[in-house]
């Protein structure tokens, strides 16, 4: 049979169409891609601000892909700014708020009033009466008490608390038997007088079980212990070191110094002792025959010796204070020491 020319001309072309079709898509694909290729090469090569366009903002960058030394870094930084942004403390006011809280505690004090004595917490005082004026302190008092009871009473002040090993022989007052106190006791046996003290605490005392009643006016100051204006320690004498004392005891409070002292002391000793002034030094002329302290022959002290008991108060004033007995034994004392000058 045979195929009209017709019939094979619309084939040829219906195949023709077939093929071309897909080449023509694959071609159209090609172009694109290769268009958007070169887009993108432009586009790497293209700067936004700091930076390429292809590149991702810096303040887009993850925390995990900084090293350790950019945070460390940053730490740094952060810490530098917040102390630079802290308020600075004013050292000039705070130098004058000390200063005016220890100006503070010089300034003195008057109180006055009637109170009852109770039984003393001592031991060993169990069945005495006590009445306290000025509770134990870390600090000095210094000042005069006048008053007057309804019976003999006796002076105490406190000096303390002692340091281990320290309590040798002086009197100790102690609530529990480790926080222990030099005592001060003073008997004048009278109701009624002004008594000038220097301690960690003042109190009136009696060795009666019945309550007194006592009316008194008290002036102190509360000092600081400093090792230059106020003293408070326990200590054992020595053998004297000047000559013609060799057998004596001596325990020096206060140093020879050419300016003179002058204050305040209240003491509690083993044994009765003295009190020793120095004046000076002199020239061995200008002693003219009176009592003089050397220690080599060559520099003299015009010497004041004052007999006193075991524990007391007293007011001095020379170039070295000290305490002394002319016995061979050691002794310990106790004392609080305030200087005015």
């Amino acid at each position: 049979m045979k195929i009209s020319f017709l019939a094979i001309f619309v084939v040829a072309v219906l195949l023709t169409g077939t093929i071309a079709g897909p080449i023509g898509l694959i071609q159209s694909a090609d172009a694109l891609k290769s268009k958007g290729n070169s887009a993108s090469a432009i586009n790497s090569k293209k700067v936004c601000g700091d930076r390429l366009c292809s590149e991702p903002p810096k303040n887009e960058v993850k925390s995990s892909d900084k090293t350790k030394e950019e945070i460390k870094s940053e730490k740094k930084t952060e810490s530098a700014t917040k102390a630079q942004e802290a308020p600075k403390k004013d050292t000039k006011s705070e130098t004058m708020e000390k200063a005016q809280e220890v100006a503070t505690l010089k300034v003195p004090k008057t109180v006055t009033g009637v109170i009852t004595s109770v039984q003393d917490p001592g031991q060993g005082h169990e069945n005495h009466q006590l009445a306290i004026l000025l509770p134990p302190s870390d600090k000095v008092y210094r000042g005069y008490v006048s008053f007057t009871a309804t019976e003999n009473v006796q002076l105490v002040a406190l000096h303390g608390p002692l340091k281990a090993g320290m309590d040798k022989g002086q009197a100790i007052w102690t609530t529990d038997g480790k926080t222990k106190f030099g005592l001060t006791f003073v008997d004048r046996e009278s109701s009624t007088g002004v008594w000038q003290f220097t301690g960690n605490a003042v109190a009136l005392h009696t060795k009666n079980t019945e309550p007194f009643t006592v009316s008194y006016s008290i002036t102190y100051t509360e000092q600081i212990v400093d090792g230059q204006k106020v003293f408070r320690s326990t200590m054992t004498s020595v053998q004297d070191p000047g000559i013609g004392h060799e057998n004596h005891q001596l325990a020096l409070l206060l140093a020879p110094r050419d300016k003179a002292y002058s204050g305040y002391l209240t003491y509690d000793a083993s044994e009765p002792v003295q009190i020793v002034t120095l004046i000076g030094p002199l020239s061995k002329g200008e002693l003219r025959g009176l009592p003089s302290w050397t220690p080599d022959g060559e520099t003299f002290f015009a010497l004041s010796i004052v007999p006193i008991k075991a524990s007391g108060s007293v007011q001095f004033s020379g170039n070295a204070i000290a305490l002394h007995t002319t016995n061979t034994e050691p002794f310990t004392v106790s004392y609080s020491l305030v200087l005015t000058k």
